[in-house]
């Protein structure tokens, strides 16, 4: 039993972030203006960000028993997204308010690598169960 929570709960944190990453962003921007894109994705981040800390949470509590390995890469994905939401987030922001575009490319570019990171993390969880 606790190894299908494990994998329910990783699963359900793998697609998650799968559908946000590569789904619901990418559609934002295809059926909107860049500004409206822009202000919706400010809302919806914080939100997605705090379910995915929340969510790897609760997968890392049942694989604590099955695989430590795996339940100490999903607190490792709840960890580092609490600076992605409390620091990068609000500093790519930033420097998209002011107009920098380097400085936006750089934070956005490191936002996309921690996110992919953490995606392939999750999926390694994933297979560890097979």
């Amino acid at each position: 039993m606790i190894t299908v929570a494990a994998l329910l709960l990783t699963a359900f944190l793998f697609g998650g972030m799968l559908l946000y990453s590569f789904g619901f962003a990418a559609f934002v921007f295809t059926t909107l203006t860049a500004e409206q894109a822009g202000q919706l994705l400010r809302q919806a981040f914080p939100h997605f960000y705090a379910w995915c800390a929340i969510t790897s949470v609760a997968a890392a509590l049942p694989f604590y028993t099955v695989d430590p390995l795996s339940s100490g890469l999903l607190l490792a994905v709840a960890v580092t997204t609490i600076p992605a939401r409390q620091v990068l987030m609000p500093a790519i922001n930033s420097a998209t308010d002011s107009g920098n575009r380097s400085r936006f490319n750089v934070l956005h570019s490191a936002s996309v690598i921690l996110t992919l990171l953490q995606i392939g993390a999750v999926g390694l969880c994933l297979t560890r169960l097979i």
